[in-house]
């Protein structure tokens, strides 16, 4: 009882694709494990404050590594002109002693990323938020940005207490049993000033049908305007085709046509006395211009 097992780990070769992509003999297989693992420490010390979801290695063949960095901040990764990422390029290379290049990929949704999550919520603790509060924060944002479920667990000293203890808030729906969620688990230290207090985060990004694995690289989605490049623009003076039910149909001689606007009438109000209708007082007026010469 007890024993727990990564999310992760749990679910890959069924719905999640692995981080590091090589083979390679019985000979070589302990090295290039542990070179991945180094490989992995360094980048995500080198570039913490970048927040670092993910590192992602590929080798394509001897003495060729690729590895994909999964960011929340790529441009804090590049630097002016690239500088960053040719910096982190070289120290790669003089610790592994082969030819390397390195990919940044941006995390578009932060808030849906566990391992982001639970170093945003370490970031709290090391600036003496309230635990609750830090938690709770980091619920309401990953449920606003559309997770079906969230849980948050934290251990150690919390609140300076003397005794350690662990607490736990979670929101939603987080199935760790069923294979076809698609669970995401991060996993963070603060070193605060009365100890160290980790961070555990799992977040649940719905059920996953699809029978192909979920890319460990993110792929980019086309541009919807694909289809249409410059070159396909209309000229100037050019007219597109009119649509059906147009409103230039609804024209008269160059001018809409005016509608009767019909007034608003009250029911309850009392009809009007009819007007007298204009011959009655014509013949009012001439009766007596008619009658005054007979009284000379």
């Amino acid at each position: 009882m007890g024993q727990k097992v990564s999310p992760h780990g749990f679910r890959v070769g069924v719905i999640q694709d692995w981080d590091s992509k090589w083979y390679a003999s019985k000979k070589d297989f302990s090295d290039y494990l542990v070179e991945d693992n180094k490989i992995r420490e360094f980048v995500k010390k080198k570039l913490y404050a970048a927040g670092v979801a993910k590192v992602v290695v590929e080798r394509a063949g001897e003495g060729q590594v690729r590895v994909s960095v999964l960011t929340a901040k790529p441009g804090m990764v590049i630097g002016r002109g690239g500088d960053g990422i040719d910096q982190v390029k070289s120290e790669i290379e003089k610790l592994t002693g082969k030819t390397v290049s390195v990919n940044i990929v941006e995390v578009r949704r932060p808030e849906l990323d566990a391992t982001l999550t639970a170093e945003s919520i370490a970031q709290s603790l090391e600036k003496r938020v309230a635990f609750r509060r830090a938690m709770k924060q980091a619920i309401q944002r990953t449920m606003k940005a559309g997770a079906k479920g969230i849980k948050v667990v934290i251990s150690g000293r919390v609140g300076g207490a003397e005794i350690a203890r662990s607490e736990k808030y979670s929101e939603g729906n987080v199935p760790l049993h069923t294979l076809r969620a698609n669970i995401d688990y991060g996993f963070a230290e603060a070193d605060t000033q009365y100890g160290r207090i980790g961070v555990k985060v799992w977040v649940n990004n719905g059920e996953v049908l699809d029978k192909a694995l979920i890319p460990s690289v993110p792929e980019e989605k086309e541009n919807k305007r694909e289809g249409r490049g410059k070159g396909d623009r209309r000229q100037r003076g050019e007219r597109r085709e009119r649509r059906d039910g147009d409103r230039r149909d609804n024209r008269r001689g160059g001018r809409f046509e005016e509608k009767e606007v019909r007034k608003f009438e009250n029911p309850r109000k009392r009809p009007a006395k009819p007007a007298p209708a204009p011959e009655a007082v014509a013949v009012e007026a001439e009766a007596p211009a008619e009658a005054a010469p007979a009284e000379e």
